[in-house]
């Protein structure tokens, strides 16, 4: 691990490092056929997403799904989500990415909300754990908000200092989780959100992984 005061990144996984798309949109339609409700497209999906993920079905459907509904939902969701997941692989240039970070003797770590017990497996099975000083996945229920699950996270890393620390992710809960503990975010627009919706959470946006890591060294110098 590098020194305390070299920049540290904490990667989302979906949709960020792990590019996913088709197998989240696949999964949200599944779900929603579950109550009968029409598919939506990608580009649907990334005008309308938002956390918690009971609100985002609320702007398809018009209300909050029922307890009983979300479980349901909920349900669908993860068990077609797991059957395609394995039709999906990193990011382009990922892989590059994370080994050159590592080799100028920086640390970075995973932060996601995906189940903590299938999360590891996969980065494992990617062959780049090794990259990583810690992967964190969700280990309670879903639905919740990443601010809380961050500062766990940080918490666990002993030495990296939040302010030189830049939370790279697809999503606007990926900024909001990195400002409440006085970190800094870039977003990448390949992921689950569109441009639009980034640039309103008023941090850099990006188009690529490069990029994202081109400005985290800006933003953590």
């Amino acid at each position: 691990m590098g020194k305390q005061t070299d920049a540290h990144i904490v990667w989302d996984w979906n949709g960020t490092l792990f590019h996913d798309n088709e197998a989240i949109i696949g999964a949200t339609n599944a779900a929603f056929a579950e109550l009968g409700l029409a598919p939506i497209t990608l580009e649907q999906y990334r005008a309308l997403y938002c956390v918690p993920v009971p609100k985002f079905y609320e702007r398809l459907m018009g209300r909050l799904p029922t307890d009983a509904e979300w479980e349901v939902m909920d349900e669908t969701f993860h068990r077609y989500y797991a059957e395609h997941r394995v039709g999906c692989g990193l990011t382009a240039g990922a892989v590059e990415l994370l080994t050159e970070w590592r080799s100028a003797g920086r640390s970075q770590s995973i932060l996601s909300m995906y189940v903590h017990d299938e999360l590891v497996p996969l980065v494992r099975g990617f062959g780049i754990e090794a990259h990583f000083i810690r992967v964190d996945g969700r280990t309670g229920p879903s639905g919740g908000s990443k601010a809380e699950h961050m500062v766990r996270h940080l918490a666990f890393l002993a030495g990296v200092d939040p302010a030189r620390t830049v939370v790279i992710g697809d999503a606007a809960d990926d900024a909001v989780a990195a400002l409440h503990v006085g970190a800094r975010a870039v977003l990448y627009t390949g992921g689950s959100h569109g441009r639009a919706s980034l640039e309103e959470v008023g941090v850099p946006v990006v188009d690529t992984l490069a990029e994202a890591v081109v400005e985290a060294e800006r933003l953590a110098a």
